[in-house]
């Protein structure tokens, strides 16, 4: 119960300083400056990076069901356990869209409806088509959970691996940002699309394959003892 709890609040904490950063800080404000690429990243980034110290000891600090099917597929955790953190996951993720949701809908100068969604194509960001997007999420997926199930080894030094994610995940950001707005992970995606409907609930599907994807060979890397060796 106290992983899922943790879970919970790490995912919801992710989504709410994350998305938010791009919802309430990223937009131009008369009298402030945009926080930018850089902010947004940064944002997603020390999310991680606080919570993985809050909830680490608990949980592991997955707050994404990617991570936790790397783990699963590196034999680090149970199916059982599995099904748990993911459900866990996607609830705080929920939760944590519809707390920005209702933040965002008291705004007195009116709200486009925005709330820090993925996507691709044509009026989306940087406009990259699909191949674009389904690669780009593999791949920064792969590395994303490479470097998690990396840095929690046991021969690790984990005393900063918090950090080392959290980095990762800003450096994700940092290129990503303009192709799909960077999920890496389907629970980030899930809770601001429902509620941000049409093109963002039909473009869903790609940010469950390809961060599964990618994570499954991430965890397959350290299964087979291609990198570290499970049971080293």
């Amino acid at each position: 119960m106290k992983k899922a709890v943790a879970e919970f609040l790490g995912t919801f904490t992710l989504v709410f300083f994350g998305c938010g950063s791009a919802v309430i800080a990223g937009p131009a404000i008369a009298g402030a400056t945009t926080v930018g690429v850089l902010g947004i990243a940064f944002a997603f980034g020390l999310a991680i990076v606080a919570m993985a110290y809050a909830i680490g000891p608990i949980s592991g600090c997955h707050v994404n069901p990617a991570v936790s099917l790397g783990a699963l597929v590196a034999g680090r955790m149970t199916t059982g356990d599995f099904i748990t953190y993911v459900i866990a996951q996607v609830a705080g993720a929920i939760v944590g869209a519809l707390v920005l949701y209702i933040i965002m809908t008291g705004k007195a100068s009116g709200w486009t409806g925005g709330m820090g969604t993925n996507g691709w194509g044509p009026g989306y960001l940087g406009e990259y088509n699909t191949l674009s997007a389904l690669i780009f999420e593999i791949v920064a997926t792969f590395i994303f959970v490479v470097v998690i199930l990396g840095v929690t080894h046991k021969l690790a030094l984990g005393h900063f691996a918090g950090l080392a994610i959290g980095l990762t995940l800003v450096m994700i950001h940092i290129v990503g940002i303009n192709v799909t707005g960077v999920s890496v992970n389907p629970a980030r995606s899930i809770g601001p699309a429902l509620f941000a409907g049409g093109q963002a609930l039909s473009q869903l599907w790609l940010f469950i394959v390809a961060p599964f994807v990618g994570a499954a060979l991430a965890g397959f890397v350290f299964k087979a003892g291609i990198l570290y060796g499970e049971d080293t």
